[in-house]
């Protein structure tokens, strides 16, 4: 923006979740969410002591659509900081689906990063953002979408199809 003279807004995203998410897209909440719906049991990496934070897709909109209409030109954090490790997490989702599946345990990935949590005060001070819809209610619309496909779409390799779910 500084070289050409453009107007540019610069977001930096983290860890976005809620209904319309592809099922396999390697992420844990589609992950977690697909396992236990398919009966299977919870793959966690490591101990699960590694940290992350979600933020629901409408908190990272508003985020974003805040931004764009600002006139801050530097790059801002948009995302949920509250952490959660895991193993916790993985606990959430047996409770949050009602089911039983047992949480198994493989070896970390090398380049897995131990924390994932954005500092999101210069979003507040410059844009009056922070998100406002708390993990618990958020994961109990996402949990109704996944639940709401069939049993071919849960067991397929690819989920791209959104089209049943579009509003007419």
């Amino acid at each position: 923006h500084r070289f050409h003279g453009l107007e540019t807004r610069i977001v930096r995203i983290f860890n976005t979740y809620g209904p319309r998410m592809r099922l396999n897209d390697g992420r844990v909440i589609p992950a977690f969410i697909g396992q236990a719906l398919r009966g299977e049991d919870l793959t966690v990496f490591g101990d699960g002591s590694q940290t992350r934070s979600f933020c629901y897709v409408d908190d990272q909109v508003d985020g974003i659509f805040r931004l764009l209409h600002s006139d801050y030109a530097e790059p801002v954090n948009i995302g949920n900081p509250h952490e959660i490790s895991i193993l916790d997490f993985a606990k959430e989702i047996i409770k949050l689906t009602g089911t039983n599946q047992k949480i198994t345990f493989k070896p970390l990935p090398k380049d897995d990063p131990m924390q994932r949590q954005p500092d999101i005060s210069l979003a507040q001070e410059k844009l009056g953002w922070s998100p406002k819809v708390d993990r618990t209610e958020g994961m109990k619309s996402t949990y109704t979408y996944f639940k709401s496909l069939s049993k071919e779409e849960l067991h397929a390799s690819e989920h791209k199809d959104f089209s049943k779910h579009n509003q007419k």
